[in-house]
């Protein structure tokens, strides 16, 4: 069995919950592993969204652009473009074209004038395409690729306080600072320390998160930095040569490892949650978690977030392809929370293991309520399924719920005071407390 975990050296993140419906060992950051029960139901695909003003997916279609550096612009580059690129006028209508307002007036405006001001400059360059080297790559975005460290109070049985420390990468966004990574990087921490490969260090800003997608972004004050030039992930094919930035071990950053896309769609379930990722042979290490995979055009294309672990297994690294990383960030912008997802709007504790039936004083495992909400849910009742999904775990229930829309009404059975029971519960929108 593989076993699947996030590459973080973040030593305080919250444990993964079981999932009932994918075959996968999934690893704990304790070291302890368990096998996911027998398929109760299809997995759910990830709901399309509507387009939302103000979100934009930079496209750049079959082409291979030059990047330039602009001196005191931020805009980084490296000398590569494509050679028909100038002879091919059609080649433009794979460009998305920015409505750029005159001045910023949100996050989103911030990012998306640097970004449109990057694609700019790339249409603007002319190379010979030959020097889309590995070195060229790496020079035109490391400096955009960033080391966050994370600092979180904790506490033993004994009542000591102390500081445990975490690790991750990040890739600036805008040159004024907007910085995205992945939720599991930052969570749970009291202070994010953000350091650029010229040495300088930034205490940041959270601006949103969102575990279900692990994309977090950050914000620090800071004027004029090298950012990477979001590319397009729905372009990419098996095969391609691709280069992977990071913080490796958590002390060796500006590392830079090269790969190819070995797969363009794999469904893995990683710590809980079920995502739908790209795979690379190019090596990732703990600490690469929040890096930046980018492709031979010096183009942001994937936000690299876990890696496959065990005796014998190597070049098996995942990233978040960069469209559905960069819609979750837009909305983390706009809204604070990624809006339109469902929830049933109550508590509940999962029951996994022998010490949590001896604790808790029940004799099956499942989900429990503890507060019920709003909904006819009582404290105490164990949810046996909603609609036609059996739920044994949580990763089992959330992944039920976004079988759903926000205002449906599903039946949800429980085992309530030795019996089955059916109530109604009309789905709310998720949003963070």
């Amino acid at each position: 069995m593989e076993e699947y975990k996030f590459n973080s050296e973040n030593n305080f993140s919250d444990g993964g919950e079981r999932n009932a419906d994918a075959p996968i060992t999934v690893s704990f950051k304790d070291g302890s592993e368990i096998e996911s029960e027998p398929n109760f139901y299809e997995p759910p695909k990830t709901p399309k969204k509507k387009s939302r003003a103000g979100k934009v997916l930079l496209t750049v279609g079959a082409v291979v652009l030059t990047l330039g550096v602009a001196a005191g612009s931020g805009i980084f580059a490296a000398s590569y473009i494509v050679d028909s690129y100038l002879e091919d006028t059609t080649a433009q209508t794979n460009v998305v074209n920015l409505d750029i307002a005159d001045e910023t007036t949100s996050p989103l405006d911030s990012i998306n004038n640097s970004q449109n001001a990057a694609h700019t400059d790339f249409l603007a360059s002319t190379a010979d395409p030959a020097a889309s080297t590995y070195a060229a790559v790496a020079a035109a975005v490391k400096d955009s690729v960033v080391e966050i460290t994370t600092e979180m109070a904790a506490g033993n049985s004994y009542f000591q306080q102390f500081v445990e420390s975490g690790a991750g990468s990040g890739v600036i966004i805008s040159e004024d600072g907007y910085i995205i990574t992945n939720n599991h990087v930052i969570e749970g921490a009291s202070k994010i320390t953000v350091r650029l490969t010229n040495g300088s260090e930034y205490v940041a800003e959270l601006i949103g998160t969102d575990s279900q997608a692990d994309i977090a972004v950050l914000k620090i004050e800071a004027e004029s930095l090298v950012y990477a030039v979001i590319g397009d992930s729905s372009t990419l094919v098996v095969g391609e040569e691709v280069i992977a930035v990071g913080n490796p071990l958590g002390e060796l950053g500006g590392t830079v490892t090269n790969g190819i896309i070995s797969a363009l769609d794999r469904e893995l379930t990683i710590d809980g949650q079920t995502m739908r990722l790209l795979q690379t042979n190019a090596a990732i290490n703990p600490g690469n978690s929040g890096g930046g995979l980018f492709n031979m055009k010096g183009e942001l294309i994937a936000i690299v977030n876990a890696k496959s672990s065990g005796t014998g297994i190597e070049g098996l690294g995942f990233a978040i392809p960069i469209n559905y990383a960069y819609e979750i960030a837009s909305e983390l912008l706009s809204n604070g929370y990624v809006s339109g997802r469902p929830a049933m709007g109550i508590s509940y504790i999962e029951i996994a293991s022998y010490w949590d039936l001896m604790s808790y004083g029940v004799n099956a495992y499942g989900i429990y309520v503890y507060d019920g909400g709003d909904t006819p849910l009582e404290n105490g009742d164990r949810i046996v399924s909603i609609g036609d999904y059996e739920i044994q775990y949580s990763a089992s229930l959330k992944a039920a719920i976004q079988n759903y829309n926000v205002g449906d009404t599903v039946e949800v059975t429980v085992a309530r005071n030795g019996r089955f029971v059916k109530v109604n519960v009309t789905l709310i929108e998720s949003k963070p407390e």
